[in-house]
């Protein structure tokens, strides 16, 4: 009672949940995505990087990565009271990509993280989203050290369709992880609204 009145209480706000695939090359910096933006303490597969699969994982550009996905990162971030991400971070060398399917099932769109050193390292996730037709963004993980290049030199080399955001990034930085987040929402919203059937 506030001055003799029931104070009204606001209905709980039952949030829209989204999912958000964060994608690209091995070594880019997808679970340090992941783990820089969640409210919860992400769920990781990482496993050591074994010699038994030097042949296969390819360290170059990254040789002081010491563990390796190798089924998913899982995270969660509240940007609004009613609208909640849920990230699901892929594992990167071809031998997981069958792992991609599943995941991608129900996702809004995807974040496709990559690394100017090893542009070709995200060809593979550029073209799958574009096959599946789910809307995806481009995020430009800026590693220390690493020339930085425009966003469109980046969108040239990947030969990306004008429509497609990039947008570059530190994967280590909580605002700027929220700033490609908020991008991938908003292409994925555009891309919903131009699938719509025009009103007659």
């Amino acid at each position: 009672m506030i001055f003799g009145r029931s104070e009204r209480r606001k209905a709980p706000v039952e949030p829209v949940t989204l999912k958000i695939l964060v994608a690209g090359g091995f070594g880019v910096g997808k679970t340090t995505l992941v783990g820089a933006v969640s409210e919860i303490r992400p769920l990781r597969t990482e496993e050591l990087l074994t010699e038994a699969g030097r042949p296969v994982d390819d360290t170059e550009g990254v040789e002081r990565k010491s563990t390796t996905t190798v089924a998913m990162d899982f995270g969660r971030i509240t940007l609004r009271e009613d609208l909640v991400l849920y990230l699901f971070g892929t594992p990167g060398q071809n031998r997981f990509w069958f792992l991609w399917d599943e995941l991608a099932t129900g996702a809004l769109g995807a974040v496709v993280l990559a690394d100017t050193r090893r542009l070709e390292d995200c060809f593979a996730a550029v073209d799958y989203f574009e096959r599946r037709s789910i809307p995806f963004i481009v995020g430009v993980n800026c590693f220390d050290g690493a020339a930085q290049h425009p966003a469109d030199a980046v969108r040239q080399a990947l030969d990306l369709d004008p429509d497609v955001p990039v947008i570059l990034c530190d994967a280590r930085d909580k605002e700027s992880v929220k700033d490609v987040l908020i991008g991938v929402v908003g292409h994925a919203a555009e891309a919903a609204e131009r699938r719509q059937p025009a009103a007659t």
